[in-house]
């Protein structure tokens, strides 16, 4: 395994060479912007080590820290910024996903030690981010934006899609795995307020605790926080000086944490079924012996995720205008 990791650090280098060659010879060829050798560099490297560390660490499988290379090229590639989010998301998430498992255990068919991710679920996760990151590098270049919504408003906003969306996956982590398991009694029904018993996903798909909101905004917080100083570390002072006061990006992320956590929940009481079975742990699917609680078994909680997190980037911006 450590000759391997070995292998792919010496890669990463003319890997990293291949490619920013490549693109100077699109530059001169169809008028494409030249990205520095150090960004390909960063693009390439960063995302092996958090891959890396998730295998390392059962955060993830094999398929998940191949899709999470992606994920994180293309983040990384577009702005350092973004590669802060990721890895803010990814490290909490995974440090959130193992709190208290022996309890989790007991309350959740299918429960996995370490929360390893495949990468159906890194795609869900982080699929909206890469894309508008991409879009990112076609209207803005790669590199770092101050956040001004009157004078750079299509980069400025595509900055906090991006923040929405990873900060509504980590908000939405954060309430699942952390307020269930720190909240006193059943969570209610986000839909009807009614009672509904608990398990890892703030009991049922769709249940709502005062814990599990809070702990989705701290989680939204963090993310915010790594956006900002980010930011901070990577755009110069002559530009941070013009541009309008970044620090109000802390609590637009922490407001995308339980945006994202409450469009989750409607969701999931709404069009994720959710049972319990005949040893009372809850299930996703309908079957025999299955007592129904609420929701229709149309989407699963990986559809649930990217739908919350696309929804998430799409109103985050629209926010953010009314605070900064």
């Amino acid at each position: 395994m450590r000759r391997g990791f070995l292998l792919l650090l010496l890669l990463t280098l003319p890997i990293s060479m291949i490619l920013w060659v490549s693109n100077a010879f699109l530059s001169t060829t169809i008028g494409v912007e030249v990205i520095e050798p150090s960004r390909w560099l960063s693009a390439t490297l960063l995302p092996i080590l958090i891959a890396w560390r998730g295998l390392q660490g059962r955060s993830l499988s094999f398929s998940g820290a191949v899709s999470g290379l992606a994920v994180g090229f293309l983040l990384t590639l577009g702005s350092y910024v973004f590669f802060a989010n990721l890895l803010v998301f990814f490290i909490s998430s995974s440090k959130a996903t193992k709190f208290l498992s022996s309890k989790k255990r007991k309350l959740e068919e299918n429960f996995k030690e370490g929360g390893e991710r495949n990468w159906v679920q890194v795609v869900c996760n982080g699929g909206v981010a890469s894309l508008l990151a991409l879009f990112y590098m076609m209207d803005c270049g790669c590199g770092e934006h101050p956040i001004d919504m009157i004078y750079n408003y299509r980069c400025s906003w595509l900055n906090l899609a991006v923040l929405g969306a990873l900060s509504c996956c980590n908000g939405d982590t954060w309430a699942s795995e952390i307020g269930t398991v720190l909240s006193i009694g059943d969570p209610v029904l986000i839909t009807s307020l009614q009672s509904v018993p608990r398990g890892m996903l703030l009991g049922t798909n769709g249940g709502i605790s005062l814990v599990g909101l809070v702990v989705s905004l701290m989680g939204g917080f963090v993310v915010g926080l790594g956006h900002y100083f980010t930011l901070l570390m990577c755009v110069s002072n002559s530009i941070m000086i013009s541009a309008p006061p970044q620090w109000p990006i802390i609590f637009v992320g922490a407001i995308g944490g339980l945006m994202g956590s409450v469009i989750d929940s409607v969701l999931g009481a709404t069009v994720q079924f959710s049972g319990i079975d005949s040893e009372g742990k809850i299930v996703e699917r309908p079957g025999e012996g299955v007592i129904p609680i609420c929701g229709s078994n149309i989407l699963d909680n990986h559809a649930v995720n990217l739908i919350s997190s696309l929804l998430t980037a799409l109103f985050l911006p629209r926010v953010a205008l009314l605070i900064m």
